[in-house]
């Protein structure tokens, strides 16, 4: 059984891995439309609360859908300067715990409550109040959408500390993000 869901937990990170990879792509694009539009507005004198809105619906991608993506890398915020003092046992079960008691039912709740405001914005035809504005409801699905790839990530991560904590997986707040940086800082000492 522990197996399947570290199976699952394989694939989900997986899943988050490629899409951390691609949305990324999105900053360029929102660079681009937001030049575009700029040149267009001083050199052309025209300019699109469309394109305006494209940027921002843009960044909304990223930052929604690179979550997941984050704590995955284990590039979230965390105290430093009380985790660097606890043992790798303690971290995880601190870490495990609040995947438990925080991530998950929160990130849960508000892919949930979320959906129905994405259903009615796609019922209702919705479009921004602005003058040439966009459609909604592609906005709105990023709510459900990054919430629910960020609930899975933190199952994914509940099930690698928890292989930490069995003694059949390896320490996964060992690499990526600060632990990575406190090695390079501790190199550097040395050097």
């Amino acid at each position: 059984m522990f197996e399947q869901l570290m199976r699952a937990s394989r694939g989900i990170d997986a899943l988050n891995e490629f899409v951390g990879k691609w949305i990324k792509w999105l900053i360029l694009g929102s660079v681009l439309v937001s030049a575009g539009n700029a040149t267009s507005r001083y050199a052309l004198g025209m300019a699109s609360n469309a394109w305006l809105e494209l940027q921002w619906y843009f960044y909304a991608a990223v930052y929604m859908l690179a979550a997941a993506y984050t704590l995955k890398r284990n590039e979230h915020v965390r105290i430093d300067l009380i985790s660097s003092r606890l043992t790798a046992r303690t971290r995880n079960l601190i870490d495990a715990w609040g995947m438990i008691i925080f991530v998950m039912p929160v990130t849960l709740y508000i892919c949930l409550e979320a959906i129905p405001n994405f259903w009615e914005s796609v019922e209702n035809m919705e479009y921004s109040q602005n003058a040439g504005g966009l459609i909604r409801w592609p906005l709105r699905m990023l709510v459900p959408l990054g919430f629910g790839l960020l609930f899975l990530q933190a199952f994914s991560e509940l099930m690698k500390r928890i292989a930490f904590l069995k003694g059949v997986g390896e320490d996964a707040l060992a690499h990526g993000g600060h632990a990575d940086m406190d090695m390079d800082i501790d190199t550097e000492e040395r050097k």
